[in-house]
Protein backbone atom coordinates (compact mmCIF):
# COMPACT_ATOMS: atom_id res chain seq x y z
CA UNK A 1 0.00 0.00 0.00
CA UNK A 2 1.16 3.64 -0.65
CA UNK A 3 2.08 6.24 1.54
CA UNK A 4 -1.06 8.14 2.90
CA UNK A 5 -0.19 11.92 2.27
CA UNK A 6 -3.24 14.26 3.57
CA UNK A 7 -4.09 18.01 1.41
CA UNK A 8 -5.67 20.04 4.04
CA UNK A 9 -6.38 22.85 1.33
CA UNK A 10 -10.03 25.11 0.94
CA UNK A 11 -8.75 26.76 -2.75
CA UNK A 12 -10.89 24.25 -5.15
CA UNK A 13 -8.59 24.60 -7.91
CA UNK A 14 -4.89 24.35 -6.01
CA UNK A 15 -6.13 21.72 -3.89
CA UNK A 16 -7.07 19.81 -7.13
CA UNK A 17 -3.74 20.67 -8.33
CA UNK A 18 -1.85 18.85 -5.26
CA UNK A 19 -4.01 15.81 -5.23
CA UNK A 20 -3.73 15.30 -8.99
CA UNK A 21 0.57 15.83 -9.12
CA UNK A 22 0.99 13.40 -6.01
CA UNK A 23 -0.92 10.88 -7.14
CA UNK A 24 1.17 10.46 -10.37
CA UNK A 25 4.09 10.53 -7.72
CA UNK A 26 2.83 7.03 -6.27
CA UNK A 27 1.19 8.85 -3.03
CA UNK A 28 -2.00 7.69 -1.65
CA UNK A 29 -3.90 11.04 -1.21
CA UNK A 30 -6.87 12.23 0.71
CA UNK A 31 -8.06 15.87 0.92
CA UNK A 32 -9.80 17.52 3.71
CA UNK A 33 -11.47 21.14 2.81
CA UNK A 34 -11.96 22.39 6.70
CA UNK A 35 -9.94 21.20 9.80
CA UNK A 36 -13.33 19.09 11.22
CA UNK A 37 -12.61 17.10 8.36
CA UNK A 38 -8.56 16.81 8.87
CA UNK A 39 -9.58 15.55 12.12
CA UNK A 40 -11.52 12.70 10.82
CA UNK A 41 -8.55 11.92 8.32
CA UNK A 42 -6.27 12.07 10.80
CA UNK A 43 -7.50 9.59 12.40
CA UNK A 44 -8.51 7.14 9.77
CA UNK A 45 -5.33 7.52 7.83
CA UNK A 46 -2.58 8.28 9.77
CA UNK A 47 -0.77 9.93 6.96
CA UNK A 48 2.90 9.86 6.73
CA UNK A 49 3.08 13.64 5.41
CA UNK A 50 0.40 16.21 6.15
CA UNK A 51 0.49 19.26 3.41
CA UNK A 52 -1.63 21.94 4.65
CA UNK A 53 -2.72 25.43 3.52
CA UNK A 54 -2.08 27.71 7.16
CA UNK A 55 -5.82 28.96 7.36
CA UNK A 56 -8.79 27.62 6.86
CA UNK A 57 -12.45 28.77 7.35
CA UNK A 58 -13.27 26.80 10.49
CA UNK A 59 -9.59 27.76 12.31
CA UNK A 60 -5.96 28.07 11.91
CA UNK A 61 -4.33 24.25 11.02
CA UNK A 62 -1.41 25.22 13.58
CA UNK A 63 -4.31 24.77 16.70
CA UNK A 64 -4.89 21.23 14.36
CA UNK A 65 -1.25 20.11 14.48
CA UNK A 66 -0.77 21.19 18.38
CA UNK A 67 -4.51 19.79 19.04
CA UNK A 68 -3.15 16.23 16.82
CA UNK A 69 0.48 15.98 17.73
CA UNK A 70 0.13 13.73 20.90
CA UNK A 71 -3.16 11.72 20.14
CA UNK A 72 -2.25 10.27 16.25
CA UNK A 73 0.72 9.44 14.00
CA UNK A 74 0.33 12.31 12.33
CA UNK A 75 3.80 12.47 10.56
CA UNK A 76 5.51 15.60 9.56
CA UNK A 77 3.41 18.28 8.90
CA UNK A 78 4.62 20.92 5.72
CA UNK A 79 2.68 24.08 5.78
CA UNK A 80 1.86 26.35 2.64
CA UNK A 81 0.68 29.73 3.03
CA UNK A 82 0.56 33.03 1.34
CA UNK A 83 0.01 35.45 4.37
CA UNK A 84 1.45 33.48 7.64
CA UNK A 85 3.05 35.79 10.11
CA UNK A 86 6.97 35.11 11.93
CA UNK A 87 4.68 34.46 15.33
CA UNK A 88 2.75 31.68 13.08
CA UNK A 89 6.73 30.20 12.08
CA UNK A 90 7.97 30.14 15.62
CA UNK A 91 4.77 28.83 16.96
CA UNK A 92 5.11 26.14 14.05
CA UNK A 93 8.20 25.31 14.33
CA UNK A 94 7.82 25.09 18.04
CA UNK A 95 4.61 22.28 17.73
CA UNK A 96 7.40 20.39 15.16
CA UNK A 97 6.24 21.47 11.94
CA UNK A 98 9.00 20.04 8.95
CA UNK A 99 8.89 23.48 6.67
CA UNK A 100 6.59 26.21 5.53
CA UNK A 101 6.72 27.33 1.54
CA UNK A 102 4.84 30.20 0.29
CA UNK A 103 2.42 30.50 -1.77
CA UNK A 104 2.29 30.31 -5.13
CA UNK A 105 5.39 27.32 -4.73
CA UNK A 106 7.12 25.42 -7.41
CA UNK A 107 6.29 21.58 -7.67
CA UNK A 108 9.64 20.73 -7.78
CA UNK A 109 10.32 21.90 -4.85
CA UNK A 110 7.61 20.99 -3.19
CA UNK A 111 8.49 17.49 -4.11
CA UNK A 112 11.82 18.33 -2.34
CA UNK A 113 10.32 19.05 1.04
CA UNK A 114 7.20 16.18 0.75
CA UNK A 115 10.11 14.01 0.03
CA UNK A 116 12.73 15.22 2.85
CA UNK A 117 9.49 14.95 5.62
CA UNK A 118 8.03 11.58 4.42
CA UNK A 119 12.04 10.76 5.24
CA UNK A 120 11.99 11.86 8.65
CA UNK A 121 8.29 10.51 9.39
CA UNK A 122 9.75 7.27 8.55
CA UNK A 123 12.77 7.46 10.14
CA UNK A 124 10.09 8.32 13.11
CA UNK A 125 8.11 5.89 12.45
CA UNK A 126 10.68 3.06 12.63
CA UNK A 127 12.03 4.41 16.63
CA UNK A 128 8.46 4.61 17.17
CA UNK A 129 7.80 0.80 16.66
CA UNK A 130 11.51 0.08 18.48
CA UNK A 131 10.50 1.65 21.02
CA UNK A 132 7.28 0.04 21.33
CA UNK A 133 9.02 -3.41 20.86
CA UNK A 134 11.46 -2.70 23.45
CA UNK A 135 8.48 -1.72 26.16
CA UNK A 136 6.78 -4.85 25.41
CA UNK A 137 9.98 -7.19 25.43
CA UNK A 138 10.88 -5.73 29.13
CA UNK A 139 7.19 -5.50 30.63
CA UNK A 140 6.71 -6.81 34.00
CA UNK A 141 5.21 -9.52 32.84
CA UNK A 142 9.02 -10.39 31.38
CA UNK A 143 9.84 -11.72 35.11
CA UNK A 144 8.31 -15.11 34.57
CA UNK A 145 7.17 -17.14 37.68
CA UNK A 146 3.86 -18.33 39.17
CA UNK A 147 6.07 -19.17 42.41
CA UNK A 148 5.16 -17.03 45.32
CA UNK A 149 8.84 -15.15 44.97
CA UNK A 150 8.65 -14.59 41.58
CA UNK A 151 4.94 -13.21 42.10
CA UNK A 152 6.09 -10.75 44.83
CA UNK A 153 9.20 -9.73 42.75
CA UNK A 154 7.00 -8.93 39.79
CA UNK A 155 4.30 -7.00 41.78
CA UNK A 156 6.89 -4.77 43.49
CA UNK A 157 8.50 -4.02 40.29
CA UNK A 158 4.76 -2.91 38.91
CA UNK A 159 4.72 -0.86 41.39
CA UNK A 160 8.11 0.40 41.50
CA UNK A 161 8.33 1.20 37.61
CA UNK A 162 5.34 3.76 38.41
CA UNK A 163 7.19 6.08 41.28
CA UNK A 164 9.02 8.79 40.36
CA UNK A 165 12.48 7.28 42.33
CA UNK A 166 15.67 8.76 42.09
CA UNK A 167 17.56 5.96 43.45
CA UNK A 168 17.23 1.96 43.94
CA UNK A 169 18.43 -1.04 44.92
CA UNK A 170 18.59 -4.27 43.74
CA UNK A 171 19.51 -7.55 45.82
CA UNK A 172 20.02 -10.76 44.56
CA UNK A 173 22.32 -13.93 44.13
CA UNK A 174 24.37 -13.57 40.65
CA UNK A 175 22.35 -14.90 37.75
CA UNK A 176 18.91 -14.03 39.14
CA UNK A 177 18.11 -11.83 36.83
CA UNK A 178 18.92 -8.08 38.38
CA UNK A 179 19.88 -7.07 34.66
CA UNK A 180 16.48 -8.11 33.53
CA UNK A 181 14.89 -6.37 36.87
CA UNK A 182 16.74 -3.05 35.23
CA UNK A 183 15.40 -3.25 32.16
CA UNK A 184 11.80 -3.22 33.32
CA UNK A 185 12.27 -0.73 35.97
CA UNK A 186 13.41 1.69 32.69
CA UNK A 187 11.17 0.38 30.33
CA UNK A 188 8.14 -0.06 32.36
CA UNK A 189 8.26 3.36 33.80
CA UNK A 190 8.34 6.91 33.02
CA UNK A 191 11.74 7.60 31.81
CA UNK A 192 11.23 4.97 29.13
CA UNK A 193 12.00 7.35 25.89
CA UNK A 194 15.27 8.60 27.68
CA UNK A 195 18.35 6.42 27.52
CA UNK A 196 19.34 3.32 29.53
CA UNK A 197 22.87 3.19 30.47
CA UNK A 198 24.72 0.11 32.15
CA UNK A 199 28.08 -0.04 33.79
CA UNK A 200 29.69 -3.36 35.62
CA UNK A 201 31.74 -1.22 38.56
CA UNK A 202 33.40 -4.86 39.30
CA UNK A 203 34.94 -4.60 35.52
CA UNK A 204 36.83 -1.53 35.53
CA UNK A 205 39.64 -0.18 37.67
CA UNK A 206 38.79 2.41 40.34
CA UNK A 207 40.31 5.40 38.29
CA UNK A 208 38.64 4.18 34.46
CA UNK A 209 35.37 3.95 36.58
CA UNK A 210 35.18 7.49 37.57
CA UNK A 211 36.17 8.66 34.34
CA UNK A 212 33.09 6.11 32.71
CA UNK A 213 30.42 7.65 35.47
CA UNK A 214 31.40 11.39 35.28
CA UNK A 215 33.78 11.94 31.97
CA UNK A 216 36.89 13.88 32.04
CA UNK A 217 37.96 17.52 30.37
CA UNK A 218 41.29 17.43 28.47
CA UNK A 219 43.96 16.78 30.48
CA UNK A 220 42.95 15.59 33.39
CA UNK A 221 45.12 12.96 33.13
CA UNK A 222 47.68 11.04 31.06
CA UNK A 223 45.97 9.70 27.67
CA UNK A 224 43.04 12.42 28.30
CA UNK A 225 43.44 14.24 25.17
CA UNK A 226 39.53 15.57 24.71
CA UNK A 227 36.53 16.39 27.01
CA UNK A 228 34.46 13.28 27.24
CA UNK A 229 30.68 13.42 28.37
CA UNK A 230 30.41 10.13 31.24
CA UNK A 231 27.95 7.68 31.54
CA UNK A 232 25.77 9.96 33.95
CA UNK A 233 25.56 12.68 31.49
CA UNK A 234 24.86 9.92 28.98
CA UNK A 235 21.71 9.02 30.72
CA UNK A 236 20.63 12.17 31.21
CA UNK A 237 16.39 12.31 31.74
CA UNK A 238 16.83 8.17 31.81
CA UNK A 239 18.46 5.53 33.91
CA UNK A 240 21.79 4.53 35.00
CA UNK A 241 22.10 1.08 35.90
CA UNK A 242 24.99 0.39 38.14
CA UNK A 243 25.73 -3.19 38.14
CA UNK A 244 27.81 -4.58 41.33
CA UNK A 245 28.05 -1.39 43.04
CA UNK A 246 29.24 -3.06 46.04
CA UNK A 247 33.22 -3.29 44.46
CA UNK A 248 33.32 0.63 43.95
CA UNK A 249 35.31 2.46 46.37
CA UNK A 250 34.84 4.41 48.78
CA UNK A 251 35.84 7.77 47.77
CA UNK A 252 34.11 7.07 44.44
CA UNK A 253 30.73 6.45 46.76
CA UNK A 254 31.20 9.71 48.09
CA UNK A 255 31.48 11.40 44.39
CA UNK A 256 28.09 9.17 43.46
CA UNK A 257 26.23 10.09 46.49
CA UNK A 258 26.87 13.62 46.32
CA UNK A 259 25.53 13.22 42.50
CA UNK A 260 22.60 11.62 44.07
CA UNK A 261 21.58 14.04 46.35
CA UNK A 262 22.14 17.01 44.31
CA UNK A 263 21.52 16.11 40.71
CA UNK A 264 24.85 17.42 40.02
CA UNK A 265 28.48 16.76 39.40
CA UNK A 266 31.79 17.45 37.97
CA UNK A 267 33.63 15.75 35.72
CA UNK A 268 37.20 14.67 36.14
CA UNK A 269 39.68 17.88 36.37
CA UNK A 270 36.43 19.72 35.69
CA UNK A 271 35.75 23.04 37.34
CA UNK A 272 31.90 23.98 36.92
CA UNK A 273 29.12 21.43 38.10
CA UNK A 274 26.51 19.67 35.50
CA UNK A 275 22.78 19.43 36.52
CA UNK A 276 21.79 16.17 35.27
CA UNK A 277 18.44 14.89 36.02
CA UNK A 278 19.29 10.73 36.09
CA UNK A 279 17.33 7.44 37.99
CA UNK A 280 19.96 5.39 39.39
CA UNK A 281 19.27 1.66 40.02
CA UNK A 282 22.34 -0.12 41.84
CA UNK A 283 22.79 -3.84 42.60
CA UNK A 284 24.61 -6.52 44.30
CA UNK A 285 25.44 -10.05 44.62
CA UNK A 286 26.75 -9.09 48.12
CA UNK A 287 25.33 -8.39 51.84
CA UNK A 288 25.88 -4.76 51.51
CA UNK A 289 25.08 -4.56 54.92
CA UNK A 290 27.98 -6.60 56.04
CA UNK A 291 30.39 -4.52 53.90
CA UNK A 292 28.78 -1.38 55.76
CA UNK A 293 29.65 -2.89 58.76
CA UNK A 294 33.22 -3.97 57.81
CA UNK A 295 33.59 -0.05 56.02
CA UNK A 296 34.12 -1.38 52.70
CA UNK A 297 30.77 0.43 51.48
CA UNK A 298 29.48 3.97 52.79
CA UNK A 299 26.54 3.61 54.85
CA UNK A 300 25.05 6.83 54.06
CA UNK A 301 25.45 5.91 50.22
CA UNK A 302 23.52 2.52 51.04
CA UNK A 303 20.93 4.33 53.24
CA UNK A 304 20.13 6.56 49.96
CA UNK A 305 19.66 3.67 47.63
CA UNK A 306 17.98 1.19 49.90
CA UNK A 307 15.48 3.77 50.60
CA UNK A 308 13.59 1.25 47.88
CA UNK A 309 15.05 -1.93 47.74
CA UNK A 310 13.93 -5.53 45.80
CA UNK A 311 15.78 -8.63 46.72
CA UNK A 312 15.14 -11.12 44.05
CA UNK A 313 15.05 -14.69 44.94
CA UNK A 314 17.55 -17.60 44.03
CA UNK A 315 15.99 -20.31 41.62
CA UNK A 316 16.87 -23.25 44.16
CA UNK A 317 13.47 -20.89 46.35
CA UNK A 318 11.16 -21.25 43.43
CA UNK A 319 11.98 -24.43 41.62
CA UNK A 320 8.27 -24.50 40.34
CA UNK A 321 9.37 -21.94 37.81
CA UNK A 322 11.22 -23.86 35.69
CA UNK A 323 7.81 -25.02 33.62
CA UNK A 324 7.55 -21.93 32.80
CA UNK A 325 11.70 -20.80 32.39
CA UNK A 326 12.69 -23.77 30.12
CA UNK A 327 10.11 -23.61 27.52
CA UNK A 328 10.49 -19.86 27.18
CA UNK A 329 14.60 -20.40 26.99
CA UNK A 330 13.59 -23.10 24.19
CA UNK A 331 11.73 -21.08 22.25
CA UNK A 332 14.06 -17.94 22.30
CA UNK A 333 17.45 -20.29 20.90
CA UNK A 334 14.94 -22.63 18.47
CA UNK A 335 14.22 -18.97 17.06
CA UNK A 336 17.67 -17.69 16.81
CA UNK A 337 19.53 -21.51 15.96
CA UNK A 338 16.90 -22.39 13.87
CA UNK A 339 16.16 -25.63 15.84
CA UNK A 340 13.11 -27.39 16.51
CA UNK A 341 12.87 -28.55 20.06
CA UNK A 342 9.66 -29.26 21.73
CA UNK A 343 9.66 -32.28 23.92
CA UNK A 344 11.52 -32.43 27.29
CA UNK A 345 11.62 -36.21 28.48
CA UNK A 346 10.48 -36.89 32.19
CA UNK A 347 14.00 -37.93 33.30
CA UNK A 348 15.58 -34.18 32.17
CA UNK A 349 12.64 -32.18 34.36
CA UNK A 350 13.39 -34.87 37.03
CA UNK A 351 17.38 -33.49 36.56
CA UNK A 352 16.71 -29.75 36.11
CA UNK A 353 14.42 -30.01 39.52
CA UNK A 354 17.09 -31.99 41.81
CA UNK A 355 19.99 -29.53 40.80
CA UNK A 356 20.42 -26.54 43.04
CA UNK A 357 21.56 -23.86 40.42
CA UNK A 358 24.13 -21.84 42.31
CA UNK A 359 24.18 -19.74 39.15
CA UNK A 360 20.68 -19.34 39.02
CA UNK A 361 18.41 -18.17 36.02
CA UNK A 362 21.46 -17.43 33.98
CA UNK A 363 23.18 -20.91 34.59
CA UNK A 364 19.64 -22.04 33.66
CA UNK A 365 19.95 -19.94 30.40
CA UNK A 366 22.91 -21.30 29.53
CA UNK A 367 22.28 -24.68 30.47
CA UNK A 368 19.34 -24.91 27.66
CA UNK A 369 21.21 -22.63 25.10
CA UNK A 370 23.82 -25.72 24.87
CA UNK A 371 21.54 -28.33 24.81
CA UNK A 372 18.90 -26.41 22.14
CA UNK A 373 22.60 -25.54 20.21
CA UNK A 374 23.65 -28.99 19.93
CA UNK A 375 20.16 -30.91 19.68
CA UNK A 376 19.94 -33.13 16.15
CA UNK A 377 16.13 -34.06 16.82
CA UNK A 378 12.71 -32.76 18.55
CA UNK A 379 13.73 -34.14 22.07
CA UNK A 380 15.66 -31.81 24.35
CA UNK A 381 18.81 -33.28 24.81
CA UNK A 382 19.67 -34.07 28.23
CA UNK A 383 22.86 -35.04 27.96
CA UNK A 384 24.21 -31.88 27.37
CA UNK A 385 22.82 -30.52 30.38
CA UNK A 386 26.52 -31.11 31.86
CA UNK A 387 25.01 -30.43 35.53
CA UNK A 388 27.18 -30.02 38.44
CA UNK A 389 26.02 -33.49 40.24
CA UNK A 390 25.67 -35.06 36.65
CA UNK A 391 28.46 -37.78 35.47
CA UNK A 392 30.37 -36.51 32.50
CA UNK A 393 30.10 -37.56 29.21
CA UNK A 394 32.97 -40.06 28.34
CA UNK A 395 35.65 -38.09 26.36
CA UNK A 396 33.93 -34.46 27.36
CA UNK A 397 34.78 -32.17 30.09
CA UNK A 398 38.60 -30.98 31.46
CA UNK A 399 41.37 -32.97 32.66
CA UNK A 400 43.84 -32.25 35.40
CA UNK A 401 46.84 -33.05 34.70
CA UNK A 402 49.96 -32.88 37.20
CA UNK A 403 49.93 -28.52 36.39
CA UNK A 404 48.35 -28.79 33.29
CA UNK A 405 44.39 -28.44 32.99
CA UNK A 406 43.33 -29.93 29.90
CA UNK A 407 40.66 -28.37 27.99
CA UNK A 408 38.02 -30.30 25.64
CA UNK A 409 37.32 -28.88 22.06
CA UNK A 410 34.75 -31.03 20.95
CA UNK A 411 32.07 -28.87 21.74
CA UNK A 412 31.39 -30.56 25.07
CA UNK A 413 32.16 -27.15 26.79
CA UNK A 414 31.51 -23.46 26.44
CA UNK A 415 33.86 -20.90 26.84
CA UNK A 416 32.09 -20.08 30.26
CA UNK A 417 32.03 -23.27 31.66
CA UNK A 418 35.93 -23.24 30.61
CA UNK A 419 36.65 -20.06 32.34
CA UNK A 420 34.81 -21.55 35.72
CA UNK A 421 36.37 -24.89 35.97
CA UNK A 422 40.09 -22.50 35.24
CA UNK A 423 39.17 -20.44 38.28
CA UNK A 424 37.85 -23.59 40.21
CA UNK A 425 41.14 -25.92 39.81
CA UNK A 426 42.99 -22.72 41.12
CA UNK A 427 41.11 -21.53 43.92
CA UNK A 428 41.22 -25.51 44.59
CA UNK A 429 45.25 -25.28 44.28
CA UNK A 430 45.77 -22.09 46.33
CA UNK A 431 43.66 -23.36 49.48
CA UNK A 432 40.51 -21.55 48.50
CA UNK A 433 42.69 -18.13 48.78
CA UNK A 434 41.25 -15.83 46.30
CA UNK A 435 44.23 -13.31 46.69
CA UNK A 436 46.61 -16.13 45.68
CA UNK A 437 44.84 -17.76 42.68
CA UNK A 438 44.43 -14.54 41.19
CA UNK A 439 47.77 -14.60 41.61
CA UNK A 440 48.23 -18.15 40.19
CA UNK A 441 46.33 -17.10 36.68
CA UNK A 442 47.71 -13.38 36.55
CA UNK A 443 44.51 -11.61 37.31
CA UNK A 444 43.13 -9.07 40.18
CA UNK A 445 41.92 -10.13 43.24
CA UNK A 446 38.75 -7.70 42.16
CA UNK A 447 38.35 -8.90 38.69
CA UNK A 448 38.48 -12.94 40.00
CA UNK A 449 36.26 -12.33 43.07
CA UNK A 450 33.31 -10.98 40.10
CA UNK A 451 33.92 -14.17 38.45
CA UNK A 452 33.95 -16.42 41.48
CA UNK A 453 30.47 -14.60 42.62
CA UNK A 454 29.44 -14.88 38.88
CA UNK A 455 29.76 -18.51 38.78
CA UNK A 456 28.56 -19.73 42.10
CA UNK A 457 32.04 -20.49 43.66
CA UNK A 458 33.25 -20.40 47.10
CA UNK A 459 36.29 -18.69 48.42
CA UNK A 460 37.63 -18.07 51.96
CA UNK A 461 37.95 -14.69 51.75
Amino acid sequence: MADALLVIEDEPLLGDELVRHFRAEGWEVVRARRLAEARRLLVEHEPLVVLSDMSLPDGNALDLLDATRSQTSTGEWVFLTGHGTISDSVRGLRLGAFDFLEKPCELERLDLVVAGAARSARAQRRLGEQSAAQNRRYAPDAFLGSSPGAARAREMLVRLAELPFTALLLCGETGTGKGLAARILHFAGPRRNAPLVEVNCAALPRELLESELFGHEAGAFTGARGRRRGLMEQARGGTLFLDEIGEMEPELQAKLLKAIEDRRFRRVGGEGEIAVDVSVVASSNCDLTKHVRDGSFRADLFHRLSVFALELPPLRNRKEDLVELVPQFIAEFNAKAGKAVRVVPDPVWERLRAHEWPGNVRELRNAVERCVLLSDSPIFPGGWLHLERDAPIPGSGAALDGERLALPLDGSMTIEEMDREIIKTALERSGRNATAAARLLGSTRQTLRYRIQKYGLKSDD
